[in-house]
């Protein structure tokens, strides 16, 4: 089968960062999956894989965590999907990626795909709408329903691709003031229209741009990048007893002057679940259907901004120079092999 993928890690300039591979056609487990791939999305994690993970000697290392695809192939134990269905998921960083024409995955991370989106709209989504789900409900401890939450949602990073749906989710299902910062007019506009009731500069001091919209402590932050140089901030712009949740890898990140305000801390990486097999691990097919549902019912929508085909290593590696260049706007999709 065709794949992308690379044997040495290292800059997206090399020659080398990405190259078209054939590889043996995967095998499923009992729980698993045979997705053949139709679409797939460029994350962050995707980049800092490539840079810094450099798989055994001969062995090719495969990355890609999102895709949509048909069901191809089932394993002995799986109950809720069958040959032939339409299917989203981000999948497992302890396993080969979706960059591939056919992807093994446990089916307890894998959602129906939204009927009402086409393949590479709906690969835009799960990675960071899992990551975005967990983040505000289970991490920050949100209650669900608009109407239930009442306080303000900082969302560091707004126009990003977990920024991006984070500020639909809240939005539109809860009842928080969401707070999102964006600096260019077209991520202003852009996180305008993905809901945000108030935008701020990132590149100015938070403290004085949230006292400029008349909102100087908020509720709940959403820290998606730069966790550690906005940490000197956080004991300032973070109510009592308020709560912080940040995705990011900073170096350091002392957070004993929160403890004054009685400030919650939690990291989310949407990988927990399916890398530990937690006994919770389904609930990640369950926020997918959610999600399924709430695309085709309206209520949220593709964050993708720019799509391309087919899937191959030059065009894989123009998307990964893109989502580091730190100027990427959404998501970034590939379609087709």
């Amino acid at each position: 089968m065709k794949a992308v993928g690379y044997y040495t890690s290292g800059s997206i300039d090399r020659a080398d960062a990405l190259l078209d591979l054939e590889l043996p056609a995967p095998e499923p487990g009992p729980r698993d999956l045979i997705v053949r791939v139709k679409a797939i999305s460029v994350n962050p994690a995707d980049t800092k894989f490539r840079g810094g993970a450099t798989p055994p000697e001969g062995a090719a290392k495969v990355l890609g965590w999102d895709a949509a695809g048909v069901v191809a192939a089932v394993g002995s134990e799986v109950t809720l999907f069958g040959v032939g269905d339409e299917v989203f998921y981000a999948g497992d960083m302890t396993r080969p990626g979706a960059n591939a024409e056919l992807h093994t995955v446990d089916e307890r991370i894998v959602g129906h795909k939204p009927r009402s989106l086409g393949w590479a709209e709906a690969a835009a989504m799960p990675l960071t709408a899992l990551t975005a789900w967990e983040l505000l409900f289970d991490r920050l401890r949100v209650p669900y329903g608009e109407g239930r939450s009442q306080g303000t949602l900082l969302v560091i990073n707004g126009a990003g691709g977990v920024g991006s749906i984070l500020t639909q989710i809240a939005r539109k299902l809860t009842g928080l003031t969401v707070i999102a910062t964006a600096s260019r007019p077209e991520t202003i506009a852009w996180v305008q229209e993905m809901g945000a009731h108030h935008v701020i500069d990132h590149h100015k001091p938070l403290d004085e741009e949230l006292a400029r919209i008349a909102i100087p402590e908020v509720d709940y932050v959403a820290s998606l990048t730069g966790s550690e140089r906005y940490l000197p901030l956080f004991p300032k712009i973070i109510a009592p007893q308020g709560h912080l949740a940040l995705i990011d890898d900073p170096e350091q990140f002392d957070i004993a002057k929160l403890k004054r305000k009685s400030i919650t801390v939690a990291w989310e990486l949407m990988f927990t679940r399916a890398a530990f097999q937690t006994p919770d691990m389904i609930a990640q097919h369950e926020i997918l259907e959610e999600v399924s549902a709430l695309l085709d019912r309206g209520v949220l929508r593709t964050t993708m901004t720019q799509q391309d085909s087919p899937i191959n290593a030059a065009n894989l590696k123009r998307l990964h120079a893109t989502a580091e260049s730190g100027r990427a706007v959404g998501k970034l999709v590939l379609a087709g092999f």
